[in-house]
């Protein structure tokens, strides 16, 4: 069976081939007519529109290269998903890479980018200890995307999720409900995720006229059995505390634990002293679906993945664009445990 060309498209379409290209690029002023009788010409015909030849002839690229580096990390596995969404609906393709932990594996996955020809790379920056990119990033030739979940030291186009805005919102609904004693559970020391939702959780407490505790605020690993032994001393040692922030989804489940371990229950009634109220920061499926269900400041992945699909289309289209730095807040979805 002879292989259709554009020419044949162009023909049945009885249009010229430079209007069958401008439609399949999407660019030029066509009328919607025209557009309408292309495509309709390329669907009976069967044409297979090689991109590939397409962007050799013109020496561009619709790869964008996505570097992720921890598939057990929620928060970016979602940001993925949306990155891969928005990008496809913009006419790009995803080459993913996933380089173990180590600088050689990371320079490999660059060259790799490079052989591929993609035009642009988006980082998904999983080390929430660090401050500063690894030095292959720093360095990478093409126009370059970091998401990250904190704070950066660095000069490069960021999209990072405000992690003191959350808690200091998080505190601050439950102040306004009348809870005194709050504490923080969860998260590593070190983590900066963690440094940065206390400074919002002790804003917020100080600005509204109460004593924030340090050891109220107790750190652990990131495991359900951690945080509910951390919950239980907590606890145990403090009992007028009414209100507990959770650092992720395993120390909100951990948490239930340590509280039915002390004979209390989950709840947001501040006038029964035998319940504690629970606001996480992650807005996961299974965290959704216990009962009671979780009150949560969202991790705004979604539009994390969009904003960084959409900065790396504009540093493609502007290559002098100025480096962009774009934070985006969560919102409070007020369930049932506080």
């Amino acid at each position: 069976m002879k292989k259709v060309s554009i020419i044949d498209v162009a023909k049945h379409a009885g249009v010229s081939v430079s209007t069958v290209s401008l439609v399949l690029r999407q660019k030029g002023k066509i009328s919607d007519a025209t557009i309408a009788k292309v495509n309709a010409a390329i669907t009976t015909l069967g044409y297979v529109h090689n991109v590939a030849a397409a962007n050799l002839r013109a020496n561009t690229s619709n790869l964008i290269g996505l570097i992720l580096r921890d598939f057990s990390d929620s928060f970016s596995i979602k940001v993925m998903a949306s990155i891969v969404q928005e990008l496809e609906r913009q006419g790009y393709m995803v080459f993913l890479g996933q380089p173990l932990n180590d600088h050689e594996h990371l320079e490999r996955c660059l060259l790799s980018f490079k052989q591929q020809g993609v035009a642009g790379v988006i980082y998904l920056a999983s080390d929430t200890r660090a401050s500063s990119l690894p030095e292959h990033i720093r360095q990478c030739p093409l126009p370059l995307v970091v998401v990250s979940q904190s704070l950066l030291d660095e000069k490069c186009n960021l999209v990072m999720r405000d992690n003191r805005q959350a808690a200091n919102l998080a505190a601050r609904y439950l102040i306004e409900r009348g809870h005194r004693n709050i504490a923080y559970i969860g998260g590593r020391e070190g983590c900066l995720i963690r440094e940065q939702r206390l400074l919002g959780f002790r804003s917020a407490m100080t600005q509204n006229g109460l004593v924030w505790r340090e050891e109220y605020s107790p750190a652990c690993s990131d495991d359900t059995l951690a945080a509910g032994f951390a919950t239980r001393q907590l606890l145990e040692k403090n009992n007028t505390i009414t209100a507990l922030l959770c650092h992720s989804p395993d120390a909100m489940i951990g948490s239930i634990s340590g509280i039915h371990q002390v004979g209390r229950t989950v709840g947001k009634d501040v006038f029964l002293t035998q319940q504690v109220a629970l606001v996480g920061f992650e807005d996961m499926l299974h965290v959704n679906l216990t009962s009671p269900s979780f009150t949560y400041v969202s991790s705004a992945s979604e539009e994390t993945g969009r904003q960084a699909a959409g900065l790396i289309i504009r540093k493609l289209k502007e290559p002098d664009l100025q480096t962009q730095r774009i934070t985006l807040s969560g919102q409070l979805i007020a369930r049932e445990s506080a």
